[in-house]
């Protein structure tokens, strides 16, 4: 099949597909979480059971059990990534106009089943994009390049969040929904016209290959389950915290038009200034220094929620809460970004990636289940007080790292993580090589 023109070569060429499959990845996450918790509350459903729909993203935290089909498989001439996120992108617009024939009230089951489909396809979506962005993007551009994919999953997420909850103060969820399928028609059009990845390393040639090959390649490495651990605990309490706050929003008296209207306006330009200075950060002082950085920050955006609880109702306040919020999470959204690409062998991709976001999921659906109980138990200001405190361990964890190189633009020389170039082929020789041990 002949390849479409209209994204050719180049940087720029390469960072706007990246902002518009962010965009891509951004716009159903908010579609069962912030706009269906926020449709949730204000049909008076319990809040145990608001807590639980975190549970409705468990396909994102298990997403790596199915990610070694896209590793192995093409579907037809448009190429191996190009031709799984078609299929996809279909599904999930689908998926999302099915919401729109259902109530909280009258079809909670079917409801909640419908969400489900939509977090497996667009977590079978993240998969492909993240494959495809590691294959487009040279080394080089890793870092900028996460910064302008945060910039394009927060406009999608903004979309979806801050502009459905605004308009449903003029229409019904269920016609929000509706037009918000409609939004999948951009990305189809993305995926149509922008490049395939050249790759110069074989994908796996069978499907137990492209399970086994994966992980032993990375379970080999020196200190991979402590990366592991640190991948899960580096974002937790910003993740439980953000579980909740559109009930908090509601809990407070904010009407969803001062809820959609501060998100837009405060949080967008927040948003884009974090992801900005962000990106800066990370090219200038190095990812180690920057994720140190941003954890703290995370940290203090955490807790301006228990301010906001304690003084109640005032708009400049939650102005302040939601832009600091937004700010730290274009920052620290874009640094965890290039760390977890670093990580990643270009022959095992998708494998790899959906492995080490899985577990960055892990915080914001399994343990985020159980906020709803949480709060009733100890209160909103405590619950916010436990949440920044829980962020702890993991910028712990990161002092191990001090003394490893993050930067190398030659991935598997000098960076103690990904291997890409020094890793060894395995389907050649079905053996990998651990990381050399790290340099100051």
């Amino acid at each position: 099949m002949t390849q479409p023109k209209f994204f050719a070569g180049g940087v720029w060429q390469r960072m706007l597909i990246t902002l518009m499959m962010g965009f891509a990845c951004g716009l159903p996450l908010a579609l069962t979480g912030d706009l269906l918790k926020n449709w949730f509350s204000r049909e008076g459903i319990d809040i145990s059971i608001i807590g639980a729909l975190s549970l409705i993203g468990l396909p994102y935290t298990f997403k790596f059990i199915w990610a070694p089909l896209f590793d192995r498989y093409q579907l037809n001439a448009m190429g191996r990534r190009r031709s799984w996120l078609m299929l996809i992108q279909l599904a999930l617009m689908i998926s999302i106009a099915m919401m729109g024939f259902v109530t909280p009230t009258h079809h909670l089951f079917i409801l909640v089943s419908i969400a489900f489909l939509i977090a497996f396809f667009s977590s079978s979506q993240d998969v492909v994009v993240d494959a495809y962005r590691r294959e487009h993007l040279k080394n080089n551009e890793l870092g900028i390049g996460s910064s302008v994919y945060t910039y394009g999953y927060r406009i999608g997420m903004l979309v979806s969040a801050s502009g459905g909850i605004l308009l449903t103060d003029f229409l019904s969820f269920n016609t929000v929904y509706f037009l918000l399928s409609a939004c999948v028609l951009i990305f189809l059009l993305t995926t149509y016209f922008s490049p395939e990845p050249i790759v110069d390393k074989p994908h796996p040639r069978t499907l137990i290959s492209a399970v086994i090959d994966p992980l032993r390649e990375y379970f080999t490495r020196r200190n991979a389950i402590l990366i592991l651990v640190f991948i899960l605990l580096y974002k937790l309490g910003d993740n439980l915290a953000a579980n909740m706050t559109q009930t908090l929003y509601v809990e407070l008296g904010y009407s969803n038009s001062e809820i959609g209207l501060i998100s837009k306006f405060f949080g967008f330009v927040a948003l884009m200034l974090g992801a900005l200075i962000g990106g800066l950060i990370i090219f200038k002082y190095e990812l180690y220094r920057s994720l140190w950085l941003f954890g703290i920050l995370q940290m203090v955006s955490t807790a301006g929620f228990a301010v906001l609880y304690e003084i109640g109702y005032d708009i400049r306040v939650l102005a302040a809460v939601i832009a600091f919020e937004n700010l730290t999470a274009g920052m620290g959204s874009a640094a965890f970004i290039a760390f977890m690409a670093r990580l990643t062998n270009k022959q095992f991709t998708a494998v790899q990636y959906a492995l080490l976001t899985s577990l960055m999921g892990v915080p914001r659906v399994i343990a985020s289940a159980s906020t709803g109980f949480l709060i009733q138990w100890i209160g909103w200001t405590e619950f916010y007080v436990f949440c920044t405190l829980i962020a702890i361990p993991g910028l712990l964890i990161l002092r191990r790292f001090a003394d490893w190189n993050f930067d190398s633009s030659v991935i598997g020389e000098k960076d103690s993580f990904a291997i890409d170039e020094a890793a060894s082929d395995i389907n050649s020789t079905k053996e990998t090589n651990p990381l050399p041990k790290p340099t100051s």
